[in-house]
């Protein structure tokens, strides 16, 4: 029992699996720990710059790139102190959970195998392997597609087989829109939603004068 019974259960980010065909569930990466930053790049695509039609200078020819970079920690200390319950942490540590973040930048074995069969059969066109849709959740008003753009692990611990008992993880994310998804795909609607959600929150921002800012009247 905690000290503070009422306190509010704190939310953990992840990142969760789904087949972008039939939108069921493959699997969901629950982060161990909560990253304390989290740093979005917002790259608008707009239309102009030298040599460029004047009168397009505040057209924007799509949504804005945006990517995600954060630092995650895993650590099995406390699972190491309950053995009997958690047999995987004591045999292996933190390589499962490690895996399962690696696997998402890996096309899967069989997939492989099979299209080495295929190119040994002499097939001329291979379609690349197709991963399934990866979704960053951190909050019910942050749900959205992505693709991860880079992997970095540093292991910090070992326990005594040198399996990795500590290490952090940093993660750079590339948000998917329907620029690249389409909006017919289940992704693009999730974006869509994503964008809605955001221009929701931005309504409900307070609303500045030009007093606020110093100016009287505009030019």
């Amino acid at each position: 029992m905690t000290a503070f019974p009422n306190s509010p259960r704190l939310l953990k980010g992840g990142l969760t699996l789904i087949d972008p065909r039939s939108g069921s569930l493959v699997r969901v990466i629950v982060l161990q720990y909560n990253a304390d930053t989290l740093t979005r790049t917002l790259s608008p695509q707009a239309i102009g710059g030298d040599g460029q039609d004047r009168s397009q200078a505040l057209r924007l020819k799509g949504p804005a790139v945006e990517t995600i970079k954060l630092d995650a920690e895993l650590d099995a200390i406390d699972q190491l102190e309950f053995p009997d319950l958690n047999p995987t942490t004591v045999r292996a540590g933190i390589h499962p959970e490690l895996a399962a973040l690696e696997t998402l930048v890996y096309p899967p074995s069989g997939r492989l195998i099979a299209n080495n069969t295929l190119a040994n059969l002499g097939t001329l066109e291979i379609a690349p392997v197709e991963a399934p849709l990866t979704l960053f959740v951190w909050s019910k008003s942050r749900v959205v597609p992505v693709r991860v753009t880079d992997l970095g692990v540093t292991e910090e611990a070992f326990d005594a087989a040198l399996n990795p008992i500590r290490a952090k993880v940093s993660l750079g994310l590339r948000v998917l829109s329907v620029d690249d998804l389409g909006f017919g795909h289940r992704g693009g609607s999730i974006f869509m939603a994503y964008l809605q959600g955001k221009e929701g929150l931005a309504q409900q921002a307070r609303r500045g004068g030009l007093g606020d800012i110093g100016v009287g009247r505009l030019p």
